[in-house]
């Protein structure tokens, strides 16, 4: 298995940058998307299976690390690991790299719910998909965890000088 994924990349367009000649800080959040999707495909999240089971993954934390700018029309490249999972919570972590310069731009880290739509409560996976999950995850447990991951936010309680 791959370890990183590298299942999207795209492109920094016009629309995406701000009156700082930079990207918007929610287009960064909206490329990540595009990377989550491909990788819900990949596992076989993806429409097909909603409409097969009514179960799909909900986005329930997400943790977005700014790391260096992006311009117009940079060439990006995403990679993705899989931190963990259980019988019904998916753990991931996005890379946005520009990719003609190889620069980190952007972290994601996520955590999803396997949620049935009609019931509107988190179930276990199916047990074919809990398999495709334990095939990838040794690859990705081998990697090096990413120093962005499991970040809180915050200052101490006062003025922070």
């Amino acid at each position: 298995m791959d370890a990183p994924l590298h299942l999207w990349t795209d492109t920094v367009r016009p629309e995406w940058i701000d009156y700082n000649g930079h990207m918007m800080d929610g287009y960064y959040l909206v490329a990540f998307t595009y990377a989550t999707e491909g990788l819900l495909a990949y596992l076989g999240f993806g429409p097909a299976y909603l409409e097969r089971t009514g179960c799909t993954l909900y986005t329930v934390e997400g943790h977005l690390n700014f790391l260096r700018e992006l311009k117009a029309e940079a060439p990006l490249m995403f990679s993705t690991q899989l931190l963990g999972f259980d019988s019904k919570r998916l753990h991931v972590f996005h890379r946005m790299f520009h990719q003609s310069e190889n620069f980190l731009a952007a972290t994601n880290e996520l955590l999803f719910l396997h949620v049935n739509q009609a019931a509107q409560k988190v179930e276990p996976m199916p047990p074919d998909h809990l398999a495709r999950l334990e095939q990838v995850y040794p690859a990705h447990a081998a990697l090096a965890r990413p120093p962005q991951a499991g970040r809180r936010i915050g200052l101490q309680a006062g003025r922070a000088e």
